[in-house]
């Protein structure tokens, strides 16, 4: 897919929010919700396929895997796809873009830390030279095809806010779609964002328990934010659920008392299409 869907609803002023999912079955459940776009998120993949920290471990090709599996298994959404740093130079970055966009991506997050990269909410970031990423963004937007480009800054923490403001504005020039300073730390610094950078998409991360206050769309469609990432409430939501189940399973014995906590089996079928794949086995049964 392309960012066209993506950027026509952003071009009308419309808010999207967009839910954080690691693989074809979380990105699923979130087109059941009732989601249109959602966010393959570095974090929860690197967490789910690794079982390894938001540390720089993930690899292009590992992330392009689970785009692929992702976009395939979700064709009716959008699925922006952190690209992390781009992997590397602006050549690593045109292949990342390749690999996007061959997976099916609508967007791409492209950001300024020095690899390896780690989460925008932990400590000891650093980031590189204002050159080297804006060379980065100039290569990603004219690989892109359509893709819709986030240029993504973490100077807000490595050096200050000041620089982070002054980074998005000069990206802004590369031609990308929306711009990104990651970890604002209060309600009064999304607004000088949101000030300096008039006419042109922001985006907001909402990680629970993270470094930026949390708020809804609305109220941050009213500073000037529509593009909203919430990137981990369904994977802390699955840890904490699984954890809970995991405990009364080790201490019980069985579950038999604790059904409400489970989905139902044909529930699950239903959201696999188990009829469908029933169906199409009989198509091509003998008879």
């Amino acid at each position: 897919m392309s960012g066209d869907t993506l950027r026509a609803r952003l071009n009308a002023s419309e808010s999207v929010l967009m839910p954080g999912v690691w693989d074809a079955l979380s990105g699923r459940l979130a087109a059941e919700a009732g989601f249109g776009t959602v966010f393959l998120s570095g974090y929860c993949v690197s967490g789910t396929l690794l079982g390894l920290p938001d540390f720089g471990y993930l690899t292009q090709t590992e992330m392009a895997e689970v785009a692929r599996r992702v976009c395939a298994a979700n064709p009716g959404i959008d699925v922006v796809v952190d690209a992390d740093t781009g992997y590397g130079n602006p050549l690593n970055t045109i292949r990342t873009v390749d690999l996007w966009r061959q997976a099916g991506a609508s967007g791409i997050f492209l950001e300024d830390q020095v690899w390896p990269k780690r989460c925008g909410h932990m400590a000891g970031k650093q980031v590189i030279e204002r050159a080297d990423w804006l060379a980065k963004l100039r290569a990603a937007v004219q690989a892109g095809s359509g893709l819709h480009v986030t240029a993504r800054t973490d100077a807000r923490a490595a050096i200050g806010l000041t620089e982070a403001i002054e980074r998005v504005k000069m990206a802004r020039d590369t031609g990308v779609d929306a711009l990104f300073v990651e970890a604002p730390e209060s309600v009064e610094e999304l607004g000088q964002i949101a000030a300096a950078l008039p006419d042109i998409t922001l985006v907001a991360n909402m990680v629970e328990t993270g470094r930026t206050p949390l708020l809804t769309p609305a109220e941050l469609a009213d500073l000037g934010f529509l593009l909203v990432v919430s990137p981990l409430s369904a994977l802390f939501t699955m840890v904490k659920a699984v954890q809970d189940s995991l405990t009364l399973l080790r201490d019980e014995g069985s579950l038999r008392g604790h059904l409400d906590r489970l989905v139902e089996f044909g529930e699950f079928g239903r959201l696999m299409d188990l009829d469908g794949h029933y169906e199409t086995e009989q198509r091509f049964t003998a008879r």
